[in-house]
């Protein structure tokens, strides 16, 4: 059976697995999405690329938000994988929220077949590589993260090792270069694990190095090398915006990194929402450090190690430990160095997100383990084996109903009229105040896929310096002084939500607006959350 059958079986296996344990997300996937304001960003990325490409390939990384920013998608992960992915079908005319939904169940999906293919070659083994696919795609770890399209995206790092196998195996010229596009596609669709990489994929091929024989140390080192060069290549393009934007925001404050980081009791918390353990891990857990790889997989990983004699065990084992290590950021040593030594390392927030590749590596182990009951038990005692241990996982990992909300599907009065004005520059209130980033502003930035117009509004990642002097100098509007300001950014459409404010309605920045000469008013409509009033700036 060739590798892409396998692929393709596996994929349709973990579809329909994927379909039950994210359930009732298929039968929602027109409407509704996970309760964060991270879908509306996602949405929003997914939405400004297929704009781009279509209009203006150039600016791709130019987003209309931050306004007068460049380089805005830089902020945070740009996606181009997924958007890759979902272009066409908004080409198309399908809806954004379903666009948005298909694109990250497929993260799980396929990160979930790519791992049967490897394990499937490391083991013999396709009931122990559906065991490690499953515990890939389905650890509490994904569910903390749902909301986060890019963090689902782990789509490469299978294909990552399998290459690398193949490339020691065979020193083809093919398989070291697949090695490398990997790696760029794994770049491509999270940065984050595409950093994480860099560094584990190195030291997995070093030890893999150390069983080589003297006459086999040429050629792998050089094939080794082509793999770098491709990725090296491939991925600086897309790197040298990112560069640029770190020199202008710098740093993650030390503190953020720590509040992000693991803690021993973080490999012993699943979501609150899991079947089993959810409240034993109310006490211990918080988002980004859920990371309880399930007690099934940790039985298993101990019995590979102990019964399964393997070179490339090993290799996972110690790749493991290290990748637990760096996940404690700044309270560990590995990540510390990096952080001050090497570029990039000190822009990443969130250093327990290491912790999917102590998940990859334990998945691997696991099958091992799988592997070594299959071959040492009897026939009849086999078959129970391949059925009880996934479902014994997916029970460890059960949390449907999985919590969801509807999304506006199409455009409300408001931006459906905004999207037939002369374009221009627009400011949406209210806005937060200074250093509180979140609120309406990720709803403000989805509104504008309907339109396309300039944003002064924003939500992503970082935050530049201009947005945050600008939610500074705006923190008392509608004084005088505020108003001008908003003249003075070239703002043409000013849209006051009266619903977003706590107080009044907002009527006291709408009676501003139409008092002063340089604002008058232009309608009022349902806005998708209640009603909202538009100014234009004379």
């Amino acid at each position: 059976m060739s590798i892409l059958v396998r692929f393709a079986k596996a994929a349709a296996l973990f579809a329909v697995l994927t379909a039950v344990m994210t359930w009732p997300q298929v039968a929602h996937l027109s409407t509704d999405g996970s309760p964060h304001d991270d879908v509306y960003f996602n949405m929003w990325r997914l939405g400004w690329v297929a704009h781009a490409l279509a209009r203006s390939p150039a600016h791709l990384l130019d987003g209309n938000i931050f306004y007068p920013e460049a380089r805005t998608l830089t902020y945070s992960d740009a996606v181009l994988v997924e958007s890759a992915v979902a272009a066409p079908l908004l080409w198309m005319g399908v809806p954004i929220v379903l666009v948005h939904n298909i694109v990250l169940l497929a993260g799980i999906v396929l990160s979930a077949a790519g791992m049967y293919v490897l394990v499937s070659k490391l083991t013999g083994s396709a009931t122990a590589a559906v065991t490690a696919g499953i515990v890939f795609a389905f650890v509490p770890y994904r569910f903390d993260h749902y909301m986060h399209l890019e963090l689902q995206w782990t789509v490469w790092i299978p294909w990552t090792f399998w290459a690398l196998h193949k490339t020691f195996e065979t020193g083809a010229l093919r398989n070291t270069v697949l090695l490398g596009v990997f790696v760029t596609l794994q770049f491509m669709s999270s940065v984050y694990y595409g950093l994480f990489l860099v560094i584990l994929l190195p030291v997995s091929a070093l030890l893999l190095l150390c069983g080589s024989s003297v006459g086999e140390m040429p050629r792998r080192l050089r094939a080794l090398a082509v793999a770098a060069g491709t990725a090296a290549v491939l991925t600086a393009p897309y790197l040298v915006p990112y560069a640029t934007t770190r020199h202008s925001v710098g740093p993650r404050p030390e503190d953020q990194i720590a509040m992000f980081s693991a803690r021993p009791s973080s490999y012993r918390a699943a979501t609150t929402t899991n079947y089993l353990y959810g409240e034993r891990s109310a006490g211990i857990g918080r988002p980004e450090r859920r990371l309880f790889p399930g007690l099934l997989p940790l039985l298993l990983a101990v019995v590979g190690l102990l019964l399964y004699s393997s070179r490339e065990g090993i290799m996972y084992l110690i790749a493991l430990a290290i990748a637990f290590e760096i996940s404690f950021g700044l309270k560990g040593y590995t990540f510390s160095f990096l952080y001050a030594h090497v570029p990039a390392f000190d822009g990443l927030r969130a250093p327990a997100r290491a912790g999917i590749f102590v998940i990859f590596f334990l998945a691997v182990l696991a099958a091992y383990g799988q592997a070594a009951l299959e071959r040492a038990a009897a026939y009849r005692t086999r078959r129970v084996l391949v059925v009880i241990i996934p479902m014994l996982l997916l029970l460890e990992y059960w949390v449907a109903p999985l919590p969801l909300i509807a999304y506006p599907t199409s455009a409300p009065p408001l931006y459906a009229w905004l999207a037939q004005q002369p374009p221009g520059i627009v400011a949406e209130f209210p806005m937060p105040q200074p250093k509180v980033f979140a609120g309406v502003e990720a709803r403000f930035e989805y509104m504008s896929t309907f339109h396309w117009m300039p944003l002064v509004n924003g939500y992503s990642g970082y935050y530049p310096a201009s947005y945050i002097n600008r939610l500074d100098r705006l923190r008392n509007m509608p004084d005088e002084a505020a108003l001008e300001n908003v003249v003075g950014d070239g703002v043409r459409y000013v849209i006051v939500h009266t619903s977003l404010y706590r107080v009044d309605g907002g009527a006291d920045v709408i009676a501003a607006l139409g008092r002063h000469s340089r604002f008058r008013e232009l309608g009022r409509f349902d806005d998708g959350f209640g009603r909202a009033v538009v100014f234009s700036a004379r």
